[in-house]
């Protein structure tokens, strides 16, 4: 009805306008109107003795008479008609406003507008019949029993918001869920001793870690318990619904106790995390127990058996989202797509998985990673079939008070962009929190969209258990310190029900607490033996990484007659197809390659590894920004008919059998869509998963990823990963921001083998680079400094027998130019560099200085580096680079390969900034960098 809002008042006219476009088609207007209008086409009829030949039939549809729907047929009476419609509407979409959803407090006053003076209406009208009755209960009503229920309904302990969603299908439906189920909402026996079960297991373990290991920190759920139930009903009602597996992301709040009372991680573990029995290896450096991921199977109440992951999370707040929703998607992909009913159903296949995500008030509403996620929630390369989202909102951020948190009503308004219900409920009812989280979870099952639960609760603590919050919020502090466990009013309730005594909770607490006791016991009188976090099924086949894996990289050359069949698919388009003049062009050249008439230039090589590891059968898939035809317009991997704008891939299309290939343009964002990737990668090892920035230098939008999970994830929770990262880079006079993909910054990172560091200068090494991410028998991340104009340098370039079996990826590459006896000087540099060096070399003929290329940083090559060296004669070896002093290579070579001395580096000076802004000062040092590399 949003069209008819500005009607307000008794707008006889308005309402006739909109009765002749009803008749004229009654899908026209809004669902509320149509049900309006045939309650009052049978009460005219009904009245009049069937007039004009009616049956009493409108649309088809015969109502029932209502007895008592005596409607007196007056103008007054139409008034008051739609003024009732105006009150219902205004119950849905206002209503929440007045909801009592806050446990220790009252709410602000947000006028609603809710009173029947508010719609011309008055007491005096309470014991009239309505025909408007017909929208909540099928037939006329008076107004006193409108109202009842809609205060029922909506200003209940559940605030619904729904009405803004566009949808008219998900809005009748959620509709019909709110003012229909949940108005007769009452939980049998068992379910209410199942919630009770769930309180009772979430508050006496917070209440023994509290006693057992006092001010120790462990981020306690207490003040939001429900939490538990909220989980236990999503899980077992997603199992009914279809879910197999349920992936999910929180942060440090709870975490504790939804590891061992969702995730039924044994209570013993926890312990001897608290007393520290741990042992480390060589593998990780671990982290601290509220951070660390668990993945076990659990049996519903109903024996269906679900797959259950907590991801493994740093401390930044809301970090974990996109790798939760990367991993759904790509376990979606890889382990359901096959299994889906209807061939063609995506929506079928995300039935199977379940993404939650678990906020909190204060991070939802200000991490800009939220609204990273949320916008990729629907965009074909980032759909998952929607996330459960679930706000533990304890109203105060550490110390920030909600009031300078956030501008908006709540926390959760950002999912109003995606047309998301969002469900707001008092954590203190435990019933309306299962409710909302049944009805949510059901709503994702049935229309595969994100949905928000906000469960307004409190922080029994500060934020964590050593922390004074009287200091911040005293008043705040004064209600909670008083206040009773949501366990302690759930019991209330149910002894007042008839449904349980106090000798059946003191017996479950008992027991409960008996068991713990038992655990700790043991725990203290003999540590349990380290378990190393276990590696994934899909991973048992890989091992860890040894030193000597390093030494020497894998064979990744392929056959000639794959490189034919290959080179076919990316030469040719179907019948009909007509591309572009330039595209034309390109499929020229790279007939041409493939026919050994030119040799193979960088985009070739490329593609010529995603060819060959679909070929195997193994998944690729590419991501970011402009990636289809490439910043730079060299890949060209989805062409358009330049006549329908039909696609085609050619990469799809290499044999029947081949791996599924994915490249998907990103949203204009880095931190939440690397994110995804990293969370795909994670799901699947025979995934060749690459995020491409376009220019490196927007990396740095992502480093939260890059910090905290790329580089550290497997020190830190045993997680290994094979994800890529493509980072154009290199000084071509653009400029500070086109420049830079800060190589140092992630040489800082590299450590422990930890990932690899490269910068490719040929097309057969990024070729083998790519499939060396596959060959390996373990995973580990590789960062790669792309280039950008050496994308079409007539030097970088490969020869066919340099992808042939045999070969393999190059860690450096000596000078074959250099006279051995006459060499006095050793140039070593990475990336584009190289060929300005080259350039210089031959030009003047200098074959007393010999050029060495480290195409890998990390881990670095020494002792490949010194087997070139042996081929002369104690020559002076200096680095050179494009980067400022302070930047790129210099710090990490030194550290890595100290005999070439701190002194011995040519690069820009140390600067502030990556790079000038002026394309004329921008060569001048250019220059200055390759003529003092040549200087005698």
């Amino acid at each position: 009805m949003d069209q008819f809002s500005y009607i307000a008042n008794a707008d006889v006219a308005a309402l006739d306008a909109i009765y002749q476009q009803y008749k004229q088609d009654p899908t026209s207007v809004d669902e509320s109107w149509q049900n309006f209008f045939r309650g009052f086409e049978f009460s005219q009829t009904y009245n009049n003795g069937h007039t004009n030949g009616s049956n009493g039939a409108v649309n088809n549809v015969v109502a029932t008479p209502a007895p008592s729907a005596k409607i007196p047929a007056s103008a007054e009476h139409t008034r008051k008609e739609m003024e009732v419609v105006h009150l219902i509407r205004g119950y849905r979409s206002r209503g929440h406003l007045l909801s009592k959803i806050n446990p220790i407090g009252p709410r602000k006053d947000r006028k609603p507008m809710l009173e029947l003076s508010d719609f011309n209406l008055s007491d005096a009208d309470l014991d009239t019949v309505f025909e408007a009755g017909v929208e909540l209960f099928g037939e006329a009503a008076t107004l006193r029993k409108i109202v009842e229920a809609l205060t029922k309904v909506y200003l209940g302990k559940i605030g619904f918001e729904y009405l803004f969603i566009r949808d008219r299908q998900a809005k009748s439906w959620l509709r019909k869920k709110i003012e229909q189920e949940y108005l007769y909402f009452d939980p049998t026996r068992e379910q209410k001793l199942r919630i009770f079960e769930k309180l009772n297991e979430a508050v006496n373990f917070e209440n023994f870690l509290h006693t057992k290991f006092l001010g120790k920190k462990r981020f306690s759920l207490e003040g939001g318990e429900s939490t538990i139930p909220a989980l236990d009903i999503a899980i077992n009602r997603g199992a009914e619904l279809g879910v197999e597996e349920v992936v999910i992301g929180m942060a440090h709040r709870g975490r504790l106790n939804i590891l061992t009372n969702i995730l039924q991680k044994p209570y013993e573990q926890v312990f001897n995390e608290f007393e520290e029995n741990v042992q480390l290896d060589a593998y990780t450096d671990g982290d601290v127990k509220y951070h660390m991921g668990y993945s076990s199977q659990v049996e519903t109440p109903e024996g269906k058996r679900v797959s259950l992951k907590l991801m493994a999370n740093p401390s930044h707040l809301e970090a974990v989202n996109p790798v939760v929703v990367g991993y759904a998607r790509a376990r979606a992909d890889a382990h359901y797509e096959k299994a889906a009913v209807k061939p063609n159903d995506r929506d079928d296949i995300y039935d199977k998985i379940l993404p939650i995500v678990i906020h909190g008030d204060a991070a939802i509403a200000g991490q800009g990673i939220v609204y990273e996620v949320t916008q990729m929630s629907n965009l074909p390369g980032y759909y998952t079939g929607g996330t459960l989202h679930f706000v533990i909102n304890n109203q105060v951020g550490f110390t920030t008070d909600f009031e300078d948190a956030r501008s908006s009503i709540y926390c959760t308004d950002i999912a109003k962009i995606i047309d998301a219900p969002i469900f707001h409920v008092n954590g203190d009812d435990p019933e309306a929190v299962v409710y909302a989280m049944k009805i949510a979870t059901e709503f994702r099952q049935e229309f595969n969209r994100d949905v928000f639960v906000n469960m307004i609760c409190y922080r029994k603590y500060g934020h964590n258990e050593s922390d004074e919050p009287r200091m911040t919020q005293p008043t705040m502090y004064k209600v909670i310190d008083t206040h009773p466990n949501t366990r302690e009013i759930y019991l209330q309730e149910l002894m007042e029900r008839g449904d349980a005594d106090a000798k059946f909770s003191e017996e479950l607490k008992k027991e409960f607490e008996g068991e713990l006791q038992d655990l700790l016991a043991k725990v203290k009188q003999k540590q349990l033996p380290y378990q190393k976090p276990k590696l994934e099924e899909e991973w048992e086949k890989l091992r860890r990484s040894v030193p000597e894996d390093f030494e020497q990289s894998p064979v990744t050359g392929i056959p000639v007659a794959t490189i034919e069949k290959i080179g076919k698919a990316l030469s040719t388009v179907p019948k009909g197809f007509r591309p572009l003049k330039q595209i034309e062009k390109v499929l020229e050249e790279r007939r041409a390659i493939f026919a050994q008439e030119k040799p193979f230039n960088w985009s070739v090589g490329e593609l010529l590894a995603y060819g060959g590891v679909l070929d195997e059968g193994k998944v690729v898939r590419i991501t970011g920004q402009d990636v289809q035809r490439g910043t730079f317009t060299h890949r060209h991997a989805v062409l358009h008919d330049a006549d329908t704008n039909h696609l085609y891939t050619n990469l799809a299309h290499i044999d029947e059998n081949q791996g599924k290939f994915e490249i998907y343009n990103s949203l204009l964002a880095e931190y939440g869509v690397m994110g995804f990737e990293y969370g795909y990668s994670m799901a699947n090892p025979n995934a060749l998963v690459i995020w491409e920035a376009q220019f490196g230098d927007f990396s740095n939008g992502a480093q939260i990823m890059i910090d905290q999970f790329i580089a550290a994830s497997e020190s830190k929770w045993n997680n290994m990963n094979a994800l890529v990262l493509l980072l154009p880079h290199g000084y071509e006079g653009q400029g500070p921001e086109h420049s830079n993909a800060r190589p140092e910054r992630f040489l800082q990172l590299a450590a422990e083998y930890n990932m690899y560091v490269c910068v490719c200068t040929t097309p057969a090494n990024i070729f083998h680079m790519l499939r060396r991410q596959l060959a390996l028998p373990f995973r580990k991340p590789c960062i790669h400094m792309s280039p950008k104009s050496m994308l079409r340098h007539p030097l970088a370039v490969s020869k066919l027998e340099d992808f042939t079996e045999g070969t393999r990826f190059q860690e450096t590459i000596g000078d074959d130019y250099a006279d051995p006896k006459k060499v006095k000087r050793v140039l070593l540099c990475s990336g584009k560099v190289y060929y300005d060096l080259l350039d210089k070399q031959q030009k003047d003929k200098r074959t007393d200085i010999a050029i060495i290329r480290v195409e890998q940083l990390h881990p670095f090559p020494a002792k490949q580096i010194e087997a070139h060296l042996a081929k002369y004669k104690k020559p002076e070896v200096k680095w050179v680079q494009e980067e400022p002093e302070n930047m790129g290579y210099r710090a990490f070579v030194w550290r890595e390969f100290p005999q070439i001395g701190l002194a011995n580096v040519i690069a820009r000076k140390s600067s502030a900034s990556p790079a000038t802004g002026y394309t004329k000062i921008h060569a001048k040092e250019q220059a200055d960098i390759v003529d003092r590399a040549f200087d005698n």
